[in-house]
């Protein structure tokens, strides 16, 4: 009996196969990828930094392993191509900054806001997974930055200068004001595992979440101390009304007593150094650059008055080469001076409808919530904060306000383990 000969595949379906593995393998590695880019967030001393780098090597990747766009994210690609027009039309308004650094300063901030979007999307596949990537490498981050900078304050490592600026830590940032800020809302993921995990991972909470708030503390930024504890406030709350049963609620009273008086305590001790109380005290007081008509509040009303007269604006990086040779340190009016009026407005509106879609699904039950609780409480009190310092160009403002939109774009995507309570408690 004759046999029939075997049927060969066809190159085409072969080639398939082949291109269909790579991008199980890419899709695979996407998830390292993300976390090694958060994790580079926290080295931004110099623009371009290895944030940007190694942006472009994600997106690269998730392109080729496939990367899902989600209707409920649109809203941020409109803001994103608004923005543009408007932002391309003001870089062009210089007349003393160079026009290549006015550019530059724009691409930043497209690139900055394209994170965002990206962001989104990344998180909005599959919420809880992904999102625990992203927040462990961004607790990782945030560890070697608040050690780096507690370590340089105190002057016990080698070239302790580079991590320091004006003796306040700043690691490996520019400035300490935002060094400080950075830190937040890995804090705040670790606050809501000490309230509502128990055993060993309470207590590596408790451990991280100290030591990111004495790095918070020695950089000395006033914004930095009030952004940890009204964000800290905020969790409690939330995680209080919205998560907690009967028996969390008064485990939570009790460790919110405790750790506050382990905080004072360690205050107390801070302080008590001589260096540490004298810098705390100059830094709790009123500053000569807050006051008079060059003052930070001076700057900020002369440029408000330059923001109403040029629809179009003065271009990235002009206002200091106006009467006043410092930053109006206000993001809102900074936005309208910087990107014109349809600029300013439409970072305006990524503010408040971040905020609007954070509180409106962070009332409702979801599986994510947990998810989600920390990123409004840290976005929320970003969004005030931005009224005394210049935050258009901070990584991590683009990146938390990408992932609300992200977890909100799936807020009710769960598998049936990720529905148990405390399922997405990072």
């Amino acid at each position: 009996m004759a046999t029939a000969a075997p049927v060969q595949q066809p190159a085409t379906s072969q080639a398939q196969l082949g291109r269909i593995y790579l991008r199980s393998r890419a899709a695979g590695l996407l998830d390292w990828l993300v976390a090694i880019w958060v994790v580079s967030g926290a080295f931004v001393a110099t623009e371009p930094s290895p944030y940007e780098f190694g942006f472009i090597l994600v997106l690269g990747l998730a392109m080729f392993g496939g990367f899902g766009l989600h209707r409920s994210t649109l809203g941020l690609l409109v803001l994103l191509a608004g923005f543009i027009p408007f932002g391309l039309i003001a870089a062009f308004q210089v007349k003393y900054t160079p026009l290549s650094d006015s550019l530059v300063y724009l691409a930043v901030t497209v690139f900055l806001l394209f994170t965002a979007y990206f962001a989104a999307n990344y998180v909005a596949d599959a919420p809880q997974r992904r999102m625990k990537f992203v927040i462990k490498a961004y607790i990782v981050a945030a560890a070697v930055s608040a050690l780096a900078g507690v370590l340089g304050y105190l002057d016990l490592i080698p070239g302790s200068g580079a991590l320091t600026l004006y003796g306040r830590a700043k690691a490996l940032f520019k400035d300490p004001n935002v060094y400080g800020p950075f830190m937040v809302l890995p804090a705040m993921y670790l606050l809501q595992r000490i309230l509502l995990a128990t055993g060993r991972r309470r207590l590596w909470a408790g451990l991280l979440f100290g030591l990111l708030s004495v790095g918070i503390f020695v950089s000395f930024s006033r914004a930095a101390w009030g952004h940890l504890a009204a964000s800290s406030l905020l969790v409690f709350v939330l995680v209080y009304l919205f998560e907690a049963q009967a028996r969390d609620r008064m485990r939570m009273i009790r460790v919110g007593m405790a750790g506050s008086l382990v905080l004072v305590v360690a205050l107390a001790g801070l302080l008590a150094i001589p260096q540490v109380g004298e810098l705390f005290e100059t830094r709790a007081g009123a500053q000569s650059y807050d006051e008079g008509e060059t003052g930070r509040f001076g700057r900020q009303a002369f440029a408000f008055d330059l923001a109403l007269s040029h629809p179009l604006g003065l271009g990235p990086l002009e206002f200091r080469n106006t009467r006043v040779k410092e930053e109006p340190h206000n993001t809102y009016v900074n936005v309208f001076l910087s990107y014109g009026w349809g600029g300013g407005l439409a970072m305006l509106l990524l503010i408040v409808t971040t905020i609007w879609r954070g509180v409106r699904f962070v009332v409702r039950s979801s599986p994510n919530r947990l998810l989600l609780i920390p990123l409004v409480s840290t976005f929320s009190i970003l969004s005030i904060e931005a009224a005394i310092i210049d935050l258009d160009h901070w990584r991590h403002f683009y990146l938390v306000a990408g992932l609300i939109w992200g977890v909100t774009a799936a807020y009710h995507r769960a598998s049936a383990d990720e529905s148990k309570r405390l399922s997405a408690l990072v």
